[in-house]
């Protein structure tokens, strides 16, 4: 029976799903979901689906693309803020759950997997896709993880995917929440390949004709249609002597002594900009991004959202700070930009504090679960 190509259409993330498979002439479609289900709810959608593509013998591949101007939703964070304010704990954490599962489908997904990233790419959006096997970037992509300006800290693989980059960039991108462009992502390795905004269309059609699930010919096909590119003379990755140099450092406080340093040496604006985000960021949410960070150098990537689903829920436990539902309020829905975080300093910020996140749930609280048996992880 023929292969057939999968098309994927995630408007919002999560907002809306819907579902083409092309087949000969014929064309099928699952109906849109509702925008005011349950968050875990639609994603839990989007991993049973892949899972059925999974075993699907007449499905070749699958190709995801966002909808719209941007790959992920500042009213998915807002709807979680307000879960946690009307006491919806456990809806809190089902989302939580579901979306790292998914993250582990997409990271082990034994067929190939094409990500179009035209647009805003952070948090959800970037975990979902920047596991698979090919990304693809334009001159309209712009990705960051902004999470530890809002109080929590990056996840849904991002612990992965950030400590793996060259040097110390991914601290550097982690703690500062700094934006990378589309060739920026295909130099540092994020993303496979770069094409014009202007030329999707032609990618999109090109693939969307390919019956097969051979890598090698979607590969020929995504590089038919891409465009050279050469970083900017202004790209941060021409800082990465600075990056390492600053963000190698054990801790936040001589990351920060070190930028200073570096600017008071040297003059240069580019560190000042990033001590200040520094100081704008969650200070309990920079050691704590620090050391999940850190520790993602040497785990694979069910090690690294087993621990991110830690530092999550024991984060909105309010154990320790209520941070997260601050950071969003002043961010995303107060917009006074103005957080009162608590601890109010670094010096503020204990040991126990931080040792806190990472600790393992008490034996009435499961930790994540992952299929690693049947679904063999990677480093």
């Amino acid at each position: 029976m023929q292969r057939i190509k999968s098309l994927l259409r995630i408007k919002h993330s999560f907002k809306q799903v819907a579902f083409v498979s092309h087949q000969q002439r014929s064309f099928s479609a699952l109906p849109d979901y509702s925008s005011n289900d349950y968050l875990q709810d639609q994603v839990g959608r989007l991993k049973r689906l892949y899972e059925s593509w999974e075993e699907n013998p007449d499905i070749g591949f699958v190709l995801m693309k966002g909808a719209g101007r941007a790959f992920c939703s500042g009213g998915d964070v807002i709807a979680l803020y307000q879960l946690l304010n009307e006491g919806k704990f456990e809806d809190f954490k089902n989302f939580f759950e579901t979306l790292y599962q998914f993250v582990y489908l997409q990271g082990t997904f034994v067929k190939p997997h094409v990500a179009i990233l035209d647009g805003i790419t952070m948090g959800c959006g970037a975990g979902i896709s920047l596991q698979g096997m090919y990304r693809v970037v334009t001159d309209k992509t712009v990705f960051s993880n902004p999470e530890t300006q809002m109080g929590f800290h990056p996840d849904a693989g991002a612990s992965f995917y950030l400590s793996h980059l060259p040097g110390y960039l991914g601290e550097y991108l982690a703690l500062t929440g700094e934006k990378l462009n589309g060739v920026e992502m295909i130099a540092c390795g994020l993303a496979t390949h770069y094409t014009l905004n202007g030329r999707l269309p032609l990618v999109e059609e090109r693939v969307g004709k390919l019956i097969t699930d051979d890598p090698s010919i979607i590969e020929t096909s995504l590089a038919q249609y891409g465009d050279l590119v050469s970083l900017d003379r202004e790209s941060v990755l021409r800082k990465i002597e600075t990056i390492d140099k600053c963000f190698s450092h054990d801790t936040i406080e001589e990351i920060i002594d070190a930028l200073e340093n570096e600017a008071a040496s040297s003059y240069d604006v580019w560190c000042r900009k990033a001590v200040e985000k520094l100081k704008e960021a969650s200070p309990l949410s920079l050691k704590v991004t620090l050391q999940s960070i850190r520790e993602g150098r040497f785990q694979s990537l069910d090690q690294c959202l087993v621990r991110e689903y830690r530092i999550t829920l024991n984060g909105i436990s309010k154990k320790v700070s209520n941070d997260f539902c601050e950071g969003i309020r002043a961010r995303l829905v107060d917009k006074d930009f103005a957080p009162k975080w608590d601890p109010p300093s670094l010096a503020d910020v204990s040991k126990d504090m931080v040792d806190c996140y990472f600790s393992p749930f008490d034996e009435l609280e499961p930790e994540l679960q992952l299929p690693t048996a049947l679904r063999e992880p990677y480093i």
